[in-house]
């Protein structure tokens, strides 16, 4: 991580982790450019620019989840891009367990956060298994193995 452009996205996106953590919505909207972009390309219309959203979503986070904390599973950095793993995990105030994860790519410039690529998911722990997952996929039940080309 020698590259100063490594190492300041680096500690960028540490203080974001930091700042979710301590509910600072202040400190996390800091983070991100005024024209910052997210992009969630598995439900195109949620995507928005600007970073007053960026305070309204996380206010709304923070006020419905009072517990929440964020973890970063993994990472890595290229100059200005970040692929990151995230864990968000909590308690709602209605007392549902909220658990998401996924994968967020930012990119940034002028040392704040101005893209993101969105991937992170609320996680279905009651879902079906792979062959109901690839039932709704496809539209096609399980074939038995006799039956397979």
């Amino acid at each position: 991580m020698d590259d100063p452009a490594t190492r300041d996205l680096a500690a960028l996106l540490g203080r974001l982790v930091d700042a979710v953590n301590a509910h600072d919505l202040d400190a996390l909207v800091a983070c991100f450019a005024p024209g910052y972009r997210n992009e969630t390309p598995a439900h195109p219309a949620r995507g928005f620019t600007g970073s007053s959203q960026v305070r309204s979503n996380w206010g709304r986070m923070f006020a419905g989840i009072p517990d929440l904390g964020a973890r970063v599973l993994s990472q890595a950095i290229d100059g200005g891009t970040a692929w990151t793993e995230w864990e968000l995990r909590g308690t709602r105030v209605d007392g549902a367990r909220q658990l998401m994860r996924g994968v967020m790519i930012f990119t940034a410039a002028d040392g704040l956060l101005d893209c993101v690529r969105l991937y992170l998911e609320p996680v279905d722990e009651a879902g079906g298994d792979v062959d109901a997952a690839i039932e709704l996929i496809a539209g096609a039940a399980a074939a038995p193995e006799k039956d397979l080309p």
